[in-house]
């Protein structure tokens, strides 16, 4: 190939240049032009480590031009005379892939290893939904801040999946940078959560009276599984998350300390204080059970499943439309609440993971906590008796 002499190099210049010749730019060292067979091709060529290294700016004409070359190579050229190499890390990009091989790859050694199944299926939900339709195709260098962006303005009739979203395309990109994947900031990061309203269904004593009529007509015409009866119950006496109660062995139940100790939650491993009430079902749910279960299934071997069909039947008799199952956990935290009582208490009973208030009341003895647990599962079973009389001492003070 010949070489010309170092020119400062335009368009007239690469236009004139005949297959085989190649010419160096006087101005910016190592930037040039090159023609093969074809079109005129821009470069730029540099040492590192003692290395010859080539990158190829791209063709002449048509979207590149030699005064955009000739920018592209004076920006590249301060990057080596920074210490840095351009070539490596364009090889590192190509090594990224594209958005998709990134997400399979955050899956599989970072969510995997950390979290939780169900944490790990809602990933793969908001994954599959959301984060690869739109970026799936892109090299994981190339996802700008503005297309972040103008991807979550999307979702403002969808706010809540918006903001899942977001959080979970930021982690993907932090682990991206740790893992050497992407060499430009986090484009995900900045982005402004949409604001959200928390849904919060209290129940008042009236409320919970209607329910409690419908748990005892529903028990005594056996119209549905004894669980389902058995597990509302539950979640209104104990406070506890649905998948605690429906998960529940018999060997959690530590009827001597009045407490479910359970070994995995939400939270990790929790301790569910329990009151008169709570203890007097499951007592009484012991007597005849054969199964390692506290709700079991169609067969003892397996636990109960399917609550949600019950009780959307059961809410209609009920008129008690728009609460959901999980309400009823809110249902033990407002009646606490309501009657006066310390709401880092009702925390505790809870199981909410606070980190600042969980270290600074970790010293509060289990006694305290047992009382809440105790003052506010006697409430509600006196609103869930079919006695409304009973049901109107609920407001009334912490000592009720």
């Amino acid at each position: 190939m010949g070489v010309r002499s170092m020119v400062r190099i335009t368009k007239t210049v690469v236009d004139a240049l005949q297959p085989g010749e190649q010419i160096w730019d006087r101005e910016i060292k190592g930037f040039g032009a090159r023609r093969q067979k074809g079109r005129p091709h821009y470069f730029f060529a540099y040492k590192s480590n003692g290395r010859r290294r080539w990158l190829t700016l791209g063709e002449h004409g048509g979207q590149l031009t030699a005064d955009m070359a000739r920018k592209e190579a004076e920006i590249l050229r301060g990057l080596v005379s920074d210490g840095g190499d351009p070539a490596k890390a364009r090889d590192e990009q190509k090594a990224a892939g594209t958005m998709a091989e990134l997400v399979e790859r955050y899956i599989a050694d970072y969510a995997l290893p950390r979290n939780k199944a169900s944490t790990v299926a809602e990933y793969r939900c908001l994954i599959r939904l959301h984060i690869l339709p739109k970026f799936g195709p892109l090299r994981v260098d190339e996802v700008s801040s503005a297309d972040v962006a103008r991807w979550h303005s999307g979702f403002k009739t969808n706010r809540m999946a918006g903001n899942r979203a977001l959080a979970l395309l930021k982690s993907i990109f932090s682990q991206a940078e740790k893992w050497g994947l992407r060499t430009l900031a986090n484009p995900a990061r900045g982005i402004e959560m949409y604001p959200e309203k928390p849904r919060e269904r209290l129940l008042t004593a009236e409320e919970l009276g209607r329910l409690g009529s419908v748990l005892t007509e529903v028990d005594r015409n056996q119209s549905e599984h004894p669980s389902v009866v058995a597990c509302i119950r539950l979640l209104v006496l104990t406070g506890a998350r649905l998948s605690e109660i429906l998960k529940l062995k018999w060997d959690y139940v530590d009827f001597e300390h009045s407490v479910l100790r359970l070994p995995d939650s939400k939270t990790g491993p929790k301790t569910i204080p329990l009151g008169a009430p709570a203890l007097a079902l499951l007592s009484t749910l012991k007597e005849n059970s054969i199964s390692p279960w506290v709700l079991p299934g169609l067969s003892p071997e397996n636990h109960f499943i399917g609550i949600q069909h019950p009780w959307r039947r059961m809410r209609v008799i009920a008129r008690l439309q728009d609460v959901r199952i999980h309400d009823l956990r809110h249902a033990f935290a407002s009646v606490a609440a309501m009657a006066g009582d310390s709401l880092l208490l009702i925390g505790r009973v809870l199981g909410h993971r606070q980190t600042r208030t969980t270290e600074r009341y970790a010293h509060l003895a289990d006694d305290p906590v047992r009382a809440v647990a105790d003052r506010t599962s006697r409430r509600i079973a006196a609103a869930l008796s079919s006695n409304m009389a009973d049901a109107q001492v609920l407001p009334l003070g912490r000592n009720t």
